[in-house]
């Protein structure tokens, strides 16, 4: 055991307080996990949420509250190791009796491969094996087997509130009607929310538009409106002269409306990409780390998302 969870398992044993018997404790990695969580919940309790909003997921220290929190859990909703691999070890630690549900593998639940390329071409299916032109890391494995960012798919969240309402009342078979009542209640309200955002990129369908981080291939994939590239990849790591290169031409030579940059990101790159382009750029956080954390967490985060598209692309 390392000596930051030591110390952390430490802490957590003479932090945590009586457990109520009479619901279960519940942690959850990121904020839009949390939202749907509680949405389940509502009503009945509310979970703990481990990585605070505005924190990236790929790597974070635990405090001693959130270290306590995974402690006394009794169920841990997490999106899996693909995004959080450092969790895995902090779950075993403190939370070994703890039910787990990896939510990117739940029967189910959509997966999407990487994109390693700097430009996705609709019409050229290249076949993802093949990485001449990409960054490879020094030839070294960076990925998990999927793109985690599967909590942008509206799809996914409709088929994780299902999970999630059935392994709460497996735990808790009193409130179990009320999880299924609530789930149900949660997927009514992204069916709605899924025609929102459709009648909203609907305004600005067949442009193209490039993204900082590859984070929103999910969303991109349920409103079947493609990215024309990434400045970095899926894993946020620094992208080489070459992909930053292979992105200027891009928008040169197709008349790129908008890059999609986060609250993160380094505007320098940004800067080199849009020179000499008319390109605009939007700001959208995967994470939403502005949000006000709750039920309305989820539908608030995946509007702004379609918002920060249409105003970025918008012709006038």
């Amino acid at each position: 055991m390392s000596r930051t969870l030591f110390n952390l398992c430490f802490a957590a044993v003479f932090l945590t307080g009586p457990a109520y018997a009479d619901r279960p404790q519940v942690a959850v990695d990121i904020a839009p996990v949390h939202s749907l969580v509680a949405q389940v919940m509502d009503g009945i309790a509310a979970p703990d949420l481990i990585i605070q909003p505005g924190a990236t997921p790929h790597e974070y220290s635990l405090h001693p509250s959130e270290a306590t929190a995974l402690q006394r859990a009794d169920i841990v909703f997490w999106i899996g190791p693909d995004l959080t691999p450092w969790l895995a070890e902090a779950i075993e630690t403190l939370a070994p009796t703890a039910a787990l549900t990896p939510l990117l593998d739940v029967d189910g639940a959509i997966q999407l491969e990487f994109r390693d390329n700097a430009v996705f071409k609709a019409h050229d299916h290249s076949n993802h094996d093949d990485h001449d032109g990409h960054d490879d890391h020094d030839g070294q494995d960076v990925h998990g087997a999927h793109d985690p960012h599967a909590w942008l798919s509206p799809k996914n969240a409709m088929a994780w509130l299902d999970v999630i309402a059935s392994r709460l009342s497996d735990v808790d078979p009193v409130n179990s009607d009320a999880y299924l009542a609530n789930a149900a209640s949660g997927r009514a309200a992204i069916e709605a929310l899924m025609d929102d955002v459709e009648t909203t990129l609907a305004a600005v369908c067949g442009r193209e538009f490039i993204v900082f981080h590859d984070a929103h291939q999910y969303f991109e994939t349920d409103f079947d409106f493609p990215a024309s590239g990434a400045i970095s990849m899926s894993d946020a790591s620094d992208p080489s002269p070459s992909r930053i290169a292979e992105i200027r031409g891009e928008i040169a030579e197709h008349g790129v409306a908008c890059v999609l940059a986060e609250p993160q990101f380094n505007p320098g790159l940004v800067a080199t990409v849009l020179r000499g382009s008319d390109a605009r750029m939007g700001i959208a956080d995967p994470l939403g780390a502005e949000l006000e954390l709750g039920l309305k967490f989820y539908p608030q985060l995946i509007r702004s998302l379609s918002r920060a598209l249409t105003e970025c692309m918008r012709s006038d």
